[in-house]
């Protein structure tokens, strides 16, 4: 697919192809020397979930602290692996469907390249009751975010912690 373009498969859901630089709906930090710092952060980050994984495993910890802490470390990881050597492997995607390996090389160098995000879930499209203050009588996407399933394993992981915060808790302390 080239970049923009989108093939719907349900009323509320559609595959559309974009790119962002690595942070969560598509914000930035800082240009080329934010994006190294955002990937070695991530890398740290990482590690650190990996050894606190290892620990609370050895232990026989909680299923769902151990479960919730994969996702997150699953989902961290496949950002990583994207942002690192999407940019190597292809060429750009405007106007054109991107080659993998081309001769030319990629559109970046290790740990500059984007992250490829794909679905999107506009579950309600329409214009906002002209009562609601601030609001009233603007069209609104509901859920509008385009994402990635790195995304969405960091986003059920954490969501279920939150859910059984007080069992999670109780393991941390």
């Amino acid at each position: 697919m080239f970049l923009g373009q989108e093939h719907q498969i349900l009323d509320w859901f559609y595959i559309h192809f974009t790119e962002n630089n690595g942070m969560a709906f598509g914000m930035e930090f800082g240009g080329d020397w934010g994006k190294l710092t955002l990937s070695l952060f991530r890398i740290v980050f990482v590690g650190l979930i990996a050894s606190y994984l290892y620990k609370l495993a050895q232990k026989k910890a909680d299923k769902i602290l151990i479960t919730c802490l994969s996702l997150v470390l699953a989902g961290a990881i496949g950002n990583i692996l994207d942002g690192a050597f999407y940019g190597i492997l292809f060429n750009d995607s405007y106007h054109q469907i991107a080659k993998i390996l081309p001769e030319s090389g990629g559109y970046a160098p290790l740990f500059f390249g984007k992250v490829v995000d794909m679905f999107y879930f506009p579950m309600f499209k329409g214009y906002l009751p002209e009562w609601i203050p601030f609001w009233g009588g603007d069209y609104v996407v509901f859920f509008r975010p385009v994402f990635n399933i790195a995304d969405a394993a960091i986003s059920v992981g954490v969501g279920i912690m939150v859910l059984f915060q007080k069992r999670v808790m109780k393991e941390i302390e």
